[in-house]
């Protein structure tokens, strides 16, 4: 058992495991099983390189026995900061059959990021891309106090270039199932990532049951688009979850249609996840003339305007499917034969009938159907808590080892939840009490509004003052964006009291839109 680790109660695991959400199998066994059974099959497309399963088991256990020559043990930690290539599947693979645990950075995390994962995490080694995107991680590498080994995929200078990383053919090491398999990050705002460990058991049944959910087995044909070290495109079913069932893999890190699209018409993608900011874009630019029938997109992680879902629909010619998640755990999705209401309205339906729900008020008590609560939840793939934080977990979960989520949802009486918002994310204007989710939804409601962040800015007068960042076009002046407010009846309090218009909004390493950058912004200039 790795010492900071909170497992689920034993009879919760055995529970787990009669009843079938639990295997009881190390996922580089199942892995490997899948590598056998679909050798010939392509299993990771990206550019012109292509794999199949057969390459990829190979070379999964070369890099394991190098792993494992290199002194790398059973449950130690290997931070891993790879962006969508081939290297980043291999070294995974070659993890989980070493026994050890990655811990998955994005592409986007840097020094106060990385140096504050890697010494929390106690990892002995850190696996990079030599350049991505304009960044050189090996000058990151260097930054680090006590870097461990430092694997790099591409040009190595001092360090150990992946590409030679191999040992000599060994049995490897058998993974309790109830072991971390992987530590995936959290996406918060206001400070650094907590880790959060997912288990052989948990993650296994999460990309079975989401594949089940979008009906697809070995015919799967994932498009990582967001960074694959993310958990819907890891595992949701993700990267991870369509090798477990030998489909393909396809990698890419553009999100431009006119690059997107041909790749899903040609190696035939079934399914990708993507955020609302992405989807408008694509359905601006329509189809580009390729066939996209056989795609459906998840799509999550921000609000979606109802009439944004119907106007892709129609502009795509796809499916389309909303998914409301948390790397800790909890999943809810519209089902693929829902009415376009409950699909262009709500977050859907827990994943699994064992995930256990409550929706409370700040006393603790549940609120009737109908009335906004804090999503509390536990289950078969919800962490019992992170890593290495015991103060933390005190906060975050409620006695009986609910995970508080933070969120606000109303559950409809058709069981539909809705998610309205943070519990701690409420403007307070004059004692007026303002959710930005909503009203971010509302000015997403407006054609030329292209992205949108509302947040509250400390005021003398008012307490707080609502403030929006748009990105607009078809040259809109904020005054139409108000009146467009107020016809859609929204409460004069909630219209904002400003509105910037800006090129783009910033974006936490997750893609979330980075609150507290634009609020920095706004003090920085204040002060100046």
């Amino acid at each position: 058992m790795l010492d900071g680790f909170v497992s689920w109660p034993e009879h919760l695991a055995e529970e787990y495991r009669r009843t079938g959400y639990w295997l009881g199998r190390p996922l580089g066994d199942l892995l490997h099983e899948s590598c056998a059974r679909h050798a010939d099959r392509v299993a990771v497309v990206c550019g012109e390189r292509r794999m199949t399963y057969a390459e990829l088991s190979r070379a999964a256990n070369r890099m394991a026995y190098g792993l494992l020559e290199l002194g790398v043990k059973p449950l130690d930690r290997v931070v891993v900061q790879l962006p969508n290539v081939p290297e980043f599947v291999v070294l995974l693979f070659a993890l989980l059959r070493a026994g050890a645990i990655p811990v998955l950075a994005l592409p986007g995390h840097r020094r106060a990021e990385i140096t504050s994962v890697h010494a929390h995490a106690g990892a002995v080694a850190y696996a990079i891309k030599d350049e991505f995107g304009g960044f050189d991680y090996r000058g990151l590498a260097r930054e680090l106090p006590s870097p461990g080994h430092v694997l790099v995929s591409g040009e190595a200078q001092e360090f150990i270039a992946l590409d030679t990383l191999e040992g000599g053919e060994r049995e490897l090491p058998e993974a309790d199932p109830g072991d971390p398999a992987l530590f995936l990050l959290s996406g918060g705002t206001t400070g650094l990532p907590k880790l959060i460990p997912r288990t052989h058991d948990d993650y296994g049944y999460c990309m079975r049951a989401t594949a089940a959910a979008m009906r697809a087995g070995s015919d799967l044909v994932y498009l990582a688009v967001n960074p694959a070290a993310h958990n819907a495109a890891l595992g949701c079913p993700g990267v991870l979850g369509s090798l477990l069932l030998g489909g393909k893999a396809v990698l890419t890190s553009s999100v431009r249609s006119d690059e997107v699209f041909p790749l899903v018409e040609r190696e035939g993608v079934t399914v990708t996840t993507i955020v609302p900011a992405v989807l408008r874009l694509w359905a601006d630019a329509g189809p580009h003339g390729h066939d996209l029938s056989r795609l459906t997109l998840q799509v999550g992680s921000a609000p979606l305007d109802p009439a944004l879902a119907r106007r892709a629909r129609k502009a795509l010619g796809c499916g389309l499917t909303r998914w409301f998640g948390l790397s800790e755990g909890l999943l809810t999705h519209t089902r693929l034969d829902d009415p376009e209401e409950v699909i262009d309205n709500t977050e859907g339906q827990p994943l699994a009938e064992a995930d256990e729900i409550l929706v409370v008020a700040p006393s603790g008590e549940p609120v009737p159907d109908g009335e906004a609560g804090e999503l509390l939840v536990r289950g078969p793939y919800t962490i019992r808590g992170y890593y290495r934080a015991p103060e933390h977990n005190a906060r975050s979960f409620a006695p009986g080892g609910y995970f508080r989520t933070g969120d606000l949802v109303r559950r409809r009486l058709d069981g539909n939840l809705v998610v309205v918002g943070r519990v701690k994310d409420v403007i307070n204007r004059a004692g007026e009490k303002i959710s930005p989710d909503e009203v971010e939804r509302c000015l997403l409601t407006h054609p030329a509004v292209r992205d949108a962040a509302v947040l509250g800015v400390t005021d003398n007068a008012l307490g707080e003052r609502t403030y929006a960042f748009l990105v607009l076009g078809d040259d809109v002046r904020p005054p139409a964006v108000k009146a467009h407010l107020r016809e859609r009846g929204l409460a004069t309090y909630k219209i904002p009291d400003r509105i910037v218009p800006v090129a783009e909004l910033p974006r936490t390493p997750m893609g979330k839109i980075d609150k507290k950058a634009l609020r920095d912004g706004v003090t920085t200039r204040r002060a100046s």
